[in-house]
């Protein structure tokens, strides 16, 4: 049998019908494709991350924190302002300690604690999430629990020239004056810390492309659609009123409270002397006058003309 030269680079007829008749692979039912799930990681949807309450308990904080750092580093007067500066602080921990507890999904400390599982996955770059990262909330106790002891440490101070602590009187002047001296050494910290919070936002802004400050502002930020988290729950009117509550009794005990003396009214001139049923007693001086106008052949008292032809005025 002769092959043409027309028929040298075809296969055979039973090759040829392998070839097409060999089965297709299809996905499993249910799965994504791939340029499908790409896609959905690339879209992007927005979600509410940080309710209103936490949004003004942190910009308040900043605008505390940096009036207490710069009038503290002033001084003279503006100890007064930076004392008020820290009662603020102290409310606000306060505040943000209970909604912690009671507040939105985002806002709760068990959503975003630092856990060794949620570090490593983090680490290993598989964790996902909204709000606070593990690293962020590593950062977020650190300073709630700095500026809680700082501001409270300042509470008990006294630079014996302007500015005395209102819980200054409940410590020994010794304890006093040491408490005195670590709450101007951890201030160098505090900035140190503020600085390094600062760094991470730029950090995230810079080189993550991922802007934090815009979320603080408005509450909402933008997500893959993949990683959209379920509607954040809680953080009512009831559960607002109770954390303001709290802010507020902090506040008046870091101001003295139970503790704060009363101030002192003023002395009343001494009373004079009553006889029986209340009248006043006579003085030695008045007693003749009253006894001459008692005697029979007056006057009545208060009708003696003076000198003038005017009624004399009565004598008690």
């Amino acid at each position: 049998m002769t092959t043409h030269a027309a028929d040298a680079g075809r296969p055979a007829d039973g090759a040829a019908s392998a070839r097409t008749a060999a089965p297709v692979a299809t996905p499993p039912a249910g799965a994504v494709p791939p340029r499908a799930a790409n896609d959905a990681r690339a879209a992007l949807a927005r979600t509410r991350v940080w309710d209103l309450p936490l949004r003004l308990f942190h910009w308040s904080l900043v605008a505390a924190v940096g009036t207490a750092l710069v009038t503290g580093e002033l001084g003279g007067s503006l100890m007064e302002v930076h004392a008020a500066a820290g009662i603020t602080v102290v409310g606000l921990v306060a505040f943000r300690l209970v909604w912690g507890l009671v507040g939105s999904t985002h806002s709760r400390f068990l959503s975003f604690a630092p856990t060794p599982a949620r570090l490593a996955a983090y680490l290993k770059g598989r964790w996902q999430g909204v709000g606070h990262n593990p690293l962020g909330a590593l950062s977020v106790f650190a300073l709630l629990g700095f500026l809680a002891a700082q501001a409270v440490s300042g509470l008990f101070g006294n630079d014996d020239i302007t500015f005395t602590g209102p819980l200054f009187e409940l410590v020994d002047e010794e304890v006093a004056a040491r408490i005195t001296t670590l709450h101007k050494q951890f201030a160098n910290l505090l900035i140190g810390l503020v600085a390094l919070h600062l760094a991470a936002i730029v950090f995230h802004r810079v080189v993550k492309r991922h802007d934090l400050v815009k979320p603080m502002v408005t509450g909402w930020a933008e997500v893959p659609v993949a990683e959209l988290p379920p509607a954040p729950k809680g953080g009512g009117v009831i559960a607002f009123v109770v954390a303001v509550a709290v802010a507020l009794g902090a506040v008046w005990v870091a101001n003295g409270g139970p503790w704060k003396a009363a101030p002192v009214a003023a002395s009343a001139p001494p009373a004079a002397a009553s006889g029986w049923g209340g009248a006043s007693t006579a003085t030695e001086a008045e007693r003749p006058a009253a006894a001459t106008a008692d005697a029979p052949g007056t006057p009545a008292t208060g009708t003696t003309p003076g000198a003038t032809g005017k009624p004399a005025s009565p004598a008690w």
